[in-house]
């Protein structure tokens, strides 16, 4: 294992959601009690399996929030919110547009998503390894307030979000920008993430020395080394230790 890496690791890039943190409640929960407040009884379950309908629809026809044509994050989101809530028989026009923008700043907040237990320590350890930290995220322009609100933001000296590249991965594009943003060649950085594709195979596919997350076992792609699995943040501090000199 040792002298794999050639150049000390300098940076580690991180993905968020469900590798530093989670939705806390579903999302038809949390869709249904904002219609609660408007005096709107929905089912959670037929909340769900609608907004994962709408979800996949636009994901397909406006990939990476539509910015490429002409939407952004808020457009798109609200746009999933209202496709959601009318196939569940809401129909009123202005109650579609409040619960979709309440919605859409709800996230925001740190009550709606979940840090897991081993996230903070491991950030914390990777700075004291005297590593710096930078964000690689399929993820529009709230990143930034949902990170301050669950207190991990000052972690980190750069994020590139998806909304703001004007690219998502797997394209290895978005990682080729936060290289730049580290100032050092591919193999002197790390990546951490829950997806094969997207984190995995993608950072290896510019170099970079990627890791992947698997904290229920759900990954048997035989092609992952042992080495380049985690089953939680704890063990990755001492396998970044290796690399760094």
């Amino acid at each position: 294992m040792m002298g794999v890496m050639r150049a000390p690791l300098r940076w580690v890039l991180w993905d968020v959601k469900d590798t530093l943190l989670k939705v806390r409640a579903s999302v038809g929960e949390q869709y249904c009690k904002e219609a609660e407040r408007m005096g709107l009884s929905l089912s959670p379950v037929e909340v769900e399996a609608a907004f994962r309908q709408a979800h996949r629809r636009y994901s397909s026809r406006y990939p990476n929030y539509g910015i490429t044509q002409g939407l952004n994050g808020k457009t798109w989101w609200t746009g999933v919110v209202r496709d959601t809530l009318s196939q569940c028989r809401v129909q009123d026009p202005a109650l579609l547009d409040t619960a979709a923008n309440n919605l859409y700043y709800n996230f925001c907040n740190a009550e709606n998503w979940e840090v897991f237990p081993d996230s903070q320590k491991a950030l914390e350890s990777c700075s004291s390894l005297g590593l710096k930290l930078g964000v690689v995220s399929n993820f529009d322009s709230r990143l930034e307030a949902i990170l301050r609100s669950c207190g991990l933001l000052s972690h980190f000296s750069f994020l590139v979000t998806s909304e703001e590249a004007g690219v998502a991965k797997p394209s290895p594009v978005i990682f080729d920008q936060a290289l730049q943003k580290c100032g050092v060649p591919a193999d002197s950085v790390a990546h951490i993430g829950d997806h094969y594709v997207k984190d995995y195979l993608t950072s290896r596919s510019v170099g970079i020395h990627g890791f992947l997350i698997d904290r229920h076992n759900e990954h048997n792609q035989p092609d992952i080394p042992q080495e380049h699995r985690l089953s939680s943040l704890e063990e990755l501090p001492s396998r970044l230790q290796q690399h760094l000199d």
